[in-house]
């Protein structure tokens, strides 16, 4: 099964949304692997988006992100990196469609409720960014025959 991380940012936290937003991903049928609550460090930051240190809002992104801590969560499932991005909606969360989490909670572009790994391989880095070995987990919930046919499973 294919794994994706999302962290619920301070503006989620700050908004007591996280049972809300973690039950959503329940009840799709991902599989939660990885959870906890963490304060997030410049350092750590500077790894995750590295990709945007040179850009003028990183300074207020790096800022917004140290608010509060965030809840950082290991999805495992099938295409979860697609399904998880369908269920958060697009960046801009004014633009982000109603149903989705950005859609039904957000109005920034940057105080946009959760960050989702954009890519299967990005979803295995950033998990491994975020969780130590020991804090993944690999277990197969008793719903999972409802959730997927045998042959979904198998391929």
């Amino acid at each position: 099964m294919e794994q994706s991380l999302v962290i619920i940012k301070p503006s989620g936290v700050q908004r007591n949304l996280i049972g809300k937003i973690i039950d959503r991903f329940q009840q799709k049928g991902l599989v939660i692997s990885g959870l906890k609550m963490m304060k997030l460090s410049e350092e750590l930051l500077r790894e995750h988006y590295a990709h945007l240190v040179d850009r003028p809002f990183f300074p207020t992104l790096m800022k917004s992100m140290m608010a509060t801590p965030v809840v950082v969560i290991c999805l495992k499932g099938v295409d979860a990196v697609a399904v998880v991005r369908s269920m958060v909606g697009v960046t801009n969360a004014r633009n982000a469609a109603p149903g989705t989490i950005r859609g039904d909670y957000g109005m920034s572009s940057q105080e946009n409720i959760v960050h989702a790994s954009d890519s299967p391989e990005n979803g295995i880095i950033e998990t491994n960014r975020f969780f130590k070995p020991e804090e993944i987990f690999d277990y197969t919930p008793v719903t999972i025959s409802s959730t997927y046919s045998p042959d979904e499973l198998n391929s």
